[in-house]
């Protein structure tokens, strides 16, 4: 069982933290989307929850993505636009688990509300690599997380301080990285988080109001 953490935006009267959704967005871009895609994500989510419109165009524009058929039936690539879904790091499943030894990266859209104890499980496994005890033996391909099942992971431990430099200056801890891409995930499995919460606010102060 992972250690239980103080996340703000568990508070009744908290919202997500913006600026840790946008430096979480840039921990997924930079490291966690070279295997893990965001299916159920478009572009134009982003708008005004972590950039402005214009700044997700331009990171849209990033992206390739296919298209078609055009008149002569060819398909093409194209830049993304703001209405498209973020692209898979990979074309196939096939192809992922090649790159993977075997493995499958999962989703990431809804990882957070599908695992149990959320939050604290994915910070948990991000900063919980370590050297195996003595007597457990690990494959060339695996690493020793006891977070995770059975505690053989083949999953890297690719988040390293300063591997990501943030828009805003904050030192890219491990822990920094974790917490923001943690922050970045509990949106994206709930992007009506805050609309949800400011509406039972509201219902609340109505009844109040009545009575």
């Amino acid at each position: 069982m992972p250690p239980s953490y103080p996340w703000k935006l568990d508070g009744f009267f908290k919202s997500l933290d913006h600026a840790a959704v946008r430096r979480g967005w840039q921990v997924y871009k930079t490291i966690c989307g070279t295997c893990h895609s965001l299916e159920f994500v478009r572009f134009n989510d982003l708008v005004n929850v972590s950039h402005t419109k214009e700044e997700v165009a331009a990171i849209a524009k990033d992206y390739e993505i296919e298209d078609g058929p055009d008149e002569e039936g060819n398909y093409y690539k194209r830049p993304c636009k703001l209405s498209d879904r973020i692209p898979p790091p990979f074309p196939n499943e096939e192809a992922a688990r090649f790159a993977n030894n075997g493995s499958y990266p999962p989703d990431l859209t809804y990882i957070i509300c599908a695992k149990k104890y959320g939050r604290n499980y994915i910070f948990s496994l991000l900063t919980g690599f370590m050297d195996p005890p003595a007597g457990v033996i690990l494959s060339d391909n695996q690493q020793f997380n006891p977070y995770f099942p059975g505690s053989a992971i083949s999953m890297t431990q690719l988040l390293q301080d300063g591997v990501v430099d943030y828009d805003d200056g904050t030192p890219a801890t491990k822990a920094q990285m974790s917490k923001d891409v943690v922050e970045f995930l509990s949106w994206t499995c709930s992007q009506e988080h805050d609309a949800r919460k400011l509406m039972t606010i509201k219902a609340i102060a109505g009844k109040q109001c009545i009575a």
